[in-house]
């Protein structure tokens, strides 16, 4: 391969960097475009340093020079043909899951503490049955982003202000922009691709479904919808609403379907007071705001909905386990676990009407526990904290926590 200078992922490097070289799977999952492969070839390069003599076997199974590579023997044939005697072997083999019952080999291949195997997949599923049956205890999982606000703005070369923001807000975080003018025509284009690509290949042709304008629908109203209350019924009632007749399971398994190809997030709802999971009720993000601009429009009115999942996406990020607050029949934005410690967060765009101020503030002084409490927006206010409950500014937000 040839020597590219790549921008660093060094949160993604920095994790992974203690399991390199062990007998440990690495297996990276996320939406398609959002960086897995570029974070393979980064990590080729932390091995050749390392290494000058290693020896790197890599298989891109959507690359046509692979095409001959089906089946779980064909994947294991070449990757045997390829290794060499008495040295250690790095295997890379990017979106395996396009391999016919993949994990035979990767199952074989790790009985050799030899290999020190990495693999990618765009399907949540990619660790479900065999592989994980077999390969339990053997396996980690890094689950891949797009950018970050903060690297956003360091792969454009941008500054922190405003205008950085809301070009991030606009036009999302596929690491691929850096190479296109930030416009909406191109970047709308582009965009419209990589959506077609995940639902028709990700979605459609990987589950066999039949009814791709339901799916298509569906996918609408969740842009639509982002960060509203839901559950499976009310999306059925709306659909039928609108003259598309579908069963509750249907939308189901449709969103399902959505979520295992990472279109969207999936949040459940949390008792803060109960402390437990509600069995209905949930929310639902984008992993990528500009593939959700370019399916239902980046509006003015939608400026509370995309704040919202800009935070939400931060969270996940930042290594949050994140869910949907209720305390007292009041909604909570989100309620954020890591390393057993937690954080409340609201989310309101500005803070200027009294009502605003009571819902957001009032909701979280309603919570009994000393954990930090925050509100952030889009308001830049410098000042006192209300009641212990700090105002940040989103800038802030995307910067500091």
């Amino acid at each position: 391969m040839k020597e590219i200078n790549y921008i660093k992922r060094s949160q993604y490097i920095n994790s992974v960097r203690p399991f390199m070289n062990k007998s440990l799977i690495k297996v990276f999952t996320g939406q398609r475009r959002v960086g897995k492969s570029y974070l393979l070839f980064q990590l080729m390069q932390e091995i050749r340093i390392e290494d000058k003599n290693a020896n790197i076997i890599y298989i891109n199974c959507e690359d046509f020079d692979f095409d001959f590579i089906k089946s779980a023997k064909e994947l294991h044939d070449y990757v045997i043909s390829k290794r060499k005697p008495g040295i250690k072997s790095y295997i890379f083999i990017d979106e395996v899951q396009e391999i016919e019952e993949f994990e035979r080999t990767i199952r074989s291949l790790a009985l050799d503490e030899n290999n020190d195997i990495y693999i990618t997949g765009s399907n949540a599923n990619l660790l479900s049955g065999e592989l994980a049956t077999f390969l339990s205890g053997r396996y980690i999982e890094f689950k891949v982003q797009g950018l970050s606000y903060l690297e956003f703005i360091e792969f454009h070369g941008l500054e922190n202000n405003f205008e950085s923001y809301q070009l991030y807000a606009k036009y999302g975080g596929l690491p691929y922009l850096i190479h296109l003018k930030l416009t909406d025509d191109v970047v709308g284009e582009y965009l419209k691709s990589i959506y077609s690509t995940i639902i028709f290949r990700d979605v459609v042709s990987r589950n066999n479904l039949r009814d791709t304008d339901f799916l298509e629908k569906l996918t609408r109203y969740l842009a639509d919808n982002v960060g509203s209350l839901f559950s499976a019924q009310s999306i059925s009632n709306y659909l039928k609403s609108q003259k598309s007749t579908v069963s509750v399971k249907q939308v189901q398994n449709y969103v399902a379907h959505l979520a295992n190809a990472f279109l969207i997030y999936r949040t459940e709802r949390y008792d803060i007071v109960g402390k437990r999971i509600f069995d209905f009720g949930e929310k639902f993000y984008f992993e990528d705001l500009g593939i959700r601009n370019i399916i239902t429009g980046y509006k003015i009115e939608d400026r509370a909905r995309i704040l919202e999942n800009i935070v939400y996406n931060h969270l996940i990020f930042r290594g949050y386990d994140v869910k949907t607050g209720s305390v007292n029949s009041k909604e909570i934005d989100f309620v954020c676990k890591r390393n057993n410690e937690l954080l409340y967060v609201q989310v309101a765009v500005e803070l200027t009407l009294p009502e605003t101020i009571e819902r957001e503030f009032g909701n979280l002084l309603r919570i009994n526990d000393n954990y930090p409490k925050i509100v952030v927006t889009e308001d830049n206010f410098q000042g006192n904290t209300h009641q212990g409950i700090q105002q940040v500014y989103i800038l802030d937000f995307l910067t500091k926590y």
